[in-house]
């Protein structure tokens, strides 16, 4: 066990883990974040992404040793009040039919929109690899990303 001291969503916290714990567990069982959903639990699926120092990663297998100082954003922090410019595109195009990657979809749109206010197709297509959607959404979280963009 070491502890560790991380910044959340702009708040400071401590835990106790093993080094090796995969942040997802760290935020679901130490710090009651649930957001981040287990998918796969091999980095293929999306449903655990966070950001860390605003870009997306895979918490499933990221291990909390590695996060050393660098901030964490959970779909929990990602805004105050679900106004998002992604959030809110993911209601006009109703995206979510089960909901249950919606999680990891928004926030791999969301470091997409950061690092790149304007993307094209091709460049959305290229980002979002990796975020499975059982439901095949995938038509409606495109358009919800380009509205995403036209409203930041």
């Amino acid at each position: 066990m070491a502890t560790f001291h991380l910044n959340i969503n702009g708040k400071k916290h401590q835990v106790d883990v093993d080094p090796n714990t995969p942040v997802l567990w760290v935020l679901r069982d130490h710090l009651n974040l649930v957001g981040a959903k287990y998918g796969c639990g091999v980095a293929q699926c999306g449903a655990c992404t966070i950001h860390v120092d605003d870009v997306a990663l895979r918490s499933c297998i990221l291990p909390i040793s590695q996060v050393g100082n660098q901030t964490i954003t959970t779909i929990e922090g990602l805004s105050q009040n679900g106004d998002h410019p992604v959030q809110k595109a993911w209601l006009k195009h109703d995206v979510a039919q089960c909901g249950y990657c919606q999680a990891g979809q928004i926030m791999s749109a969301a470091a997409l929109l950061e690092a790149n206010s304007n993307p094209t197709d091709e460049e959305i297509r290229t980002a979002m690899t990796g975020n499975i959607c059982r439901c095949g959404t995938y038509v409606r979280i495109k358009e919800a990303i380009k509205t995403a963009a036209a409203n930041s």
